[in-house]
């Protein structure tokens, strides 16, 4: 070639390259390619996974959360062939672990285990230093659990009904997972609803609220689901009801809210992931499709529903439904007055 024809060719090669850059840069920016119109995974999502994946739970080991962490990280770590290691971070209420994700980098290798705690920490925590609706992008949500309402065994308390008309005539004890969990949260709705007023027992913990109750130290316990059925099932506790719209699978026999009479005591104590805000859409769509892909599989759901949830994948609807729970329970926590020491 010509050297004089060179120079206008080179210029015209990084014209092209400066155009593709910024189509690149852009696409990070665009919707993910619709399924339906054939396309594959963005680029940001092509190689994604590539290298391990650390997963927050804000809680001890072995609780409820992290159980479904666990349950969900392993099997795709199995499926996408990188390590995906379950970092517990107790603490603040779960605020401290959440606030480490808050301030990682947005690129879709850290996520949030979340639950009702964290909707209701909102409010809660009216100074924290981060912000769960605009540090943080809700991915899925997962499964969730009712609250069992138990009391013990040869407790003279037989039902709903019977529960408010004891608490009624006479202060009763009633105890929970510590101040601002979602056992005291329902325990306040409780109270909101029927004009009542219990006297709070807050506890470190729900194993040792069900110790008490069952020892007698306590009248009642609206208690996460997976802490009390054993009890029940055991004999040691009454179950008075589930506060979720439909009966348990476990616990046929108990009764919900709303067939007790308490239409508008329903609450889920869910769990879900979230991701730091930020994070390239395409990974985020990639993750919260896996997610809601394994929690169709027979074997995930015998396993959920052994550890005491339901299966309930929410993708798109997420964010608002979080944004709901955080309105929901501000109201309460406004009204009852609620506060976290």
């Amino acid at each position: 070639m010509h050297r004089g024809s060179i120079r206008p060719a080179l210029r015209l090669a990084a014209r092209a390259l400066v155009a593709l850059s910024a189509v690149s840069t852009f696409a990070w920016l665009a919707p993910a390619p619709a399924a339906a119109q054939g396309g594959g995974l963005a680029p940001a999502a092509n190689d994604y996974p590539n290298k391990p994946i650390r997963y927050v739970v804000p809680f001890a080991a072995g609780g409820l959360t992290d159980i479904m962490a666990r349950l969900v990280g392993h099997q795709l770590a199995e499926e996408w062939k990188k390590p995906i290691v379950v970092d517990n971070k107790p603490g603040g209420n779960a605020n401290i672990g959440a606030d480490q994700v808050a301030k990682s980098p947005a690129d879709g290798y850290t996520w949030l285990a979340v639950t009702l705690t964290h909707a209701s920490n909102a409010t809660l925590f009216p100074k924290l230093p981060f912000s769960m609706q605009k540090d943080l992008v809700p991915v899925v949500r997962i499964a969730s659990s009712p609250m069992l309402v138990v009391v013990p065994a040869n407790s003279p308390v037989k039902s709903m009904k019977d529960l408010a008309a004891a608490a009624q005539k006479a202060r009763l004890n009633a105890g929970s997972s510590g101040n601002g969990t979602p056992p005291h949260l329902t325990l306040a709705l409780f109270e909101s609803q029927t004009r009542t007023s219990f006297t709070h027992v807050p506890y470190k913990g729900g194993a040792p609220s069900m110790t008490d109750l069952i020892g007698g130290q306590l009248d009642v316990v609206f208690s996460n689901f997976p802490e009390s059925i054993a009890y029940v099932k055991g004999g040691k506790l009454r179950a008075l009801a589930v506060t979720t719209r439909e009966r348990h699978p476990q616990l046929p026999d108990v009764p919900t809210v709303a067939e007790a009479g308490f239409p508008e005591l329903i609450v889920e104590n869910w769990t879900g992931l979230m991701m730091p805000a930020g994070t390239p859409r395409p990974i985020v769509e990639k993750v919260a499709a896996s997610v809601g892909r394994l929690l169709q599989t027979d074997a995930m759901r015998e396993r959920i529903v052994a550890a005491g949830f339901t299966p309930a994948p929410q993708i798109p609807p997420f964010n608002e439904y979080f944004n709901t729970e955080v309105t929901r329970w501000a109201k309460l926590i406004e009204e009852k007055q609620i506060r976290v020491e």
